[in-house]
């Protein structure tokens, strides 16, 4: 392959083309990772799109699996990594020497995200759509086993998702109950997260007509109730299940629908939790915030995956106590990257779940 790197570049909306990059010169604190799988979510839909806009040219994917290429000897020491350790990687970074990417937080100087950087930035390889992606010092690798295939490690984004929402944020104890709105990757890596915790039931909402593979899905990975939303009320179900008290922790994981959050209100009992994770783009009209405040009840909004989370998903998919494999349903060359990040929203004749391209 010699010094070049290739990679898909989105140069605008629906526009992803092949390019090549120099190789970089890695340091004494950064390195080189050899891209072996990268997931995709509905964030790269979006980005494909043009929904989200991006200062053109960027190299997208922000889940990314690998081998370590090349590592300066500071990195190496830091990360606790050598080459050939097989890493998966957060999608945010930093400068490296902060107090925030110290404390593994958020970066308080230069923070970045991998998918999203453009290629103007040098050295150019800033996303998973690669042979190869650079790891800045401020990067937060994790070594995942050898023994896990590529395509099923990269499941650590939307797994790491799972125990962040549906866990940290609300403070989950064993024998809580649950209610995951959505039966998508993050809704499933809830019900995944929310099992693995001990909650004692854990309800799951879906659209029969698209999700009813979802759904069988969600019983297999924990799930005591699924609901299909077209066929019956999920509040009725809930209250009726819990004998009117309600659920300790709601997580709404659902795009663009409102109507969840205002029912979640009603699903979670006095003083119960509601974690919002599907951005709606927008507010949501006429929400009952007189309910919320009678009811004590708290509201967290979540976005990124903490570093615990991230290791508690690699540690759980490492045991295969989980079926977790059977979230991934398709796999794509590095060439036909569009054509995997379309499969999500115009799934054939086998049902999609989580996707990669695999360079």
């Amino acid at each position: 392959m010699g010094d070049d790197v290739r990679a898909m570049v989105l140069t605008g909306a629906e526009r992803l083309e092949l390019q090549r990059f120099e190789r970089p010169e890695i340091g004494e604190n950064d390195g080189l990772l050899r891209v072996e799988a990268c997931g995709i979510c509905g964030t790269d839909s979006e980005t494909l799109s043009g929904a989200i806009p991006l200062r053109y040219p960027v190299i997208p994917g922000h889940e990314p699996v690998g081998l370590i290429e090349e590592i300066g000897p500071r990195a190496a020491l830091r990360w606790g990594l050598e080459p050939g350790d097989r890493v998966v990687v957060q999608s945010d970074f930093g400068c490296g020497r902060c107090r925030g990417c110290m404390d593994q937080q958020a970066c308080n100087v230069s923070p970045g995200t991998y998918g999203f950087m453009p290629t103007g930035v040098a050295p150019a390889l800033w996303g998973g759509y690669a042979e190869m992606m650079y790891l800045a010092p401020g990067a937060v690798p994790h070594k995942i086993s050898k023994s896990v295939e590529p395509r099923i490690a990269a499941l650590y984004n939307p797994l790491g998702a799972g125990f962040a929402w549906a866990v940290s944020a609300p403070g989950l104890q064993f024998g809580d109950t649950i209610a995951v709105l959505g039966s998508g990757q993050r809704g499933l890596a809830c019900v995944i997260a929310a099992s693995a915790a001990g909650a004692a039931r854990i309800f799951v909402t879906g659209l029969g007509s698209r999700d009813a593979h979802k759904l069988a899905l969600a019983a297999e990975l924990g799930a005591d109730v699924v609901m299909d939303v077209e066929q019956e009320d999920a509040l009725e179900r809930i209250t009726a299940e819990t004998h009117g008290r309600g659920v300790d922790i709601v997580v709404d994981t659902t795009p663009h629908a409102t109507q969840p959050v205002i029912d979640a209100v009603q699903m979670a009992r006095p003083g119960g939790t509601i974690v919002l994770a599907g951005l709606k783009g927008g507010g949501i009209p006429n929400f009952p915030s007189d309910e919320v405040a009678m009811r004590y009840q708290t509201i967290k909004g979540v976005r990124a995956v903490d570093y615990h989370s991230f290791q508690r998903a690699v540690r759980l998919i490492e045991s295969g106590r989980v079926p977790i494999h059977e979230f991934h349903t398709h796999h794509y060359p590095l060439e036909a990257a569009a054509d995997a990040v379309r499969a999500l929203n115009s799934p054939d004749e086998r049902p999609v779940i989580a996707v990669t391209v695999e360079p």
